[in-house]
């Protein structure tokens, strides 16, 4: 404003700049979704910031260092289901279940998980089990197996590292330098754009195991501690961004909602 200064520049409210920028609306919206708040007590807090919901969200749906530093009872939690050809669909819809919640799979009908499955026992005790068709055990190896090739079994780590591969060489092609032109706005937004997508696609397909399962090779810490340097860098390009108004709405919330939200 200082740089050009006009009659709104030093007059306008932050509500009134916000409800032009389109602001305004989608803050609504994220308090309404209970992903930011702030101080109700103080009707100029704006100060907004994001909830644990929503810093959850941000992160994709799982917390990296939560999910890695979580305890493991050394027991494995097993699926085992033999469900007719005539069902197919519930075998299809109970095998979709099982991989949305990163079980690894051993074989087709065996499914497996180092977490306890209060989440299966609550959804099957509304009902009577058939332990013909599908029953849950907790197990340990008995006949030398470890676990690092149980690991190696039930999940495709070497496809997950491949995506935390494709991750870790977006993270290097951030563009540097201050964002003074819209070109160079616009190459910020595209580069956090891919790696929104990287690293989705590679949650998406790692079950974040305990650290005492983590194979020697696994990719998924390093992805994640080179990640958070790297948007704390491209946090301090957006503060060159943030001083300026040079830009039309879609440029701004573009490059806040896929950037801004990583602080």
């Amino acid at each position: 404003m200082a740089m050009r200064p006009t009659f709104r520049n030093l007059t306008d409210s932050f509500e009134s700049w916000a409800y032009r920028k389109g602001l305004l609306k989608q803050l609504h919206r994220l308090e309404k979704q209970r992903l930011l708040e702030r101080d109700a007590r103080h009707s100029e807090d704006r100060l907004y910031r994001l909830t644990a919901a929503g810093r959850l969200h941000a992160l994709g749906g799982r917390d990296p260092e939560e999910r890695w530093a979580r305890a493991w009872d050394g027991s494995w939690r097993l699926v085992i289901f033999d469900v007719p050809c005539e069902r197919d669909i519930e075998r299809d819809r109970l095998r979709r279940y099982l991989r949305s919640k990163w079980f690894g799979y051993l074989q087709k009908s065996v499914w497996i998980t180092p977490d306890p499955l209060e989440d299966e026992v609550a959804i099957l005790g509304k009902g009577k089990i058939n332990v013909e068709s599908l029953v849950l055990l907790e197990a340990r190896g008995c006949a030398g197996e470890s676990d690092a090739s149980i690991v190696q079994g039930a999940w495709e780590f070497d496809e997950i590292n491949r995506c935390y591969e494709r991750h870790l060489e977006i993270l290097d092609r951030r563009p540097e330098g201050p964002l003074r032109t819209r070109a160079a706005s616009n190459a910020l937004a595209r580069w956090a754009a891919a790696e929104r997508e990287a690293w989705a696609e590679a949650l998406s397909k790692d079950p974040l195991l305990p650290v005492r399962l983590l194979p020697p090779n696994y990719l998924g810490r390093q992805a994640w501690l080179k990640r958070v340097q790297v948007f704390q860098k491209a946090a301090a390009q957006l503060q060159t961004f943030e001083l300026m108004d040079a830009w039309d709405k879609p440029d701004r919330c573009a490059l806040s909602e896929t950037v801004l939200t990583r602080r």
